[in-house]
């Protein structure tokens, strides 16, 4: 994914379909310095982490 459509889609209310190892997640944030977002798995909203935005897929 590139930055842009992750930064669209962490300021947009509405909640888009993003994959993250074929788990959907939500994106809390997304780095202005490195390609990475903060994320968690939509089951464990505790579990935050950082992931490369190449590693995120849109559906």
């Amino acid at each position: 994914m590139n930055k842009q459509r992750a930064q669209e889609i962490a300021a947009s209310p509405v909640m888009a379909n993003v994959t993250y190892n074929e788990t959907p997640v939500y994106i809390q944030n997304v780095s202005n310095v490195h390609d990475t977002a903060r994320i968690f798995p939509l089951a464990e909203p505790q579990n935050e982490f950082e992931v490369d935005l190449s590693s995120l897929i849109e559906h």
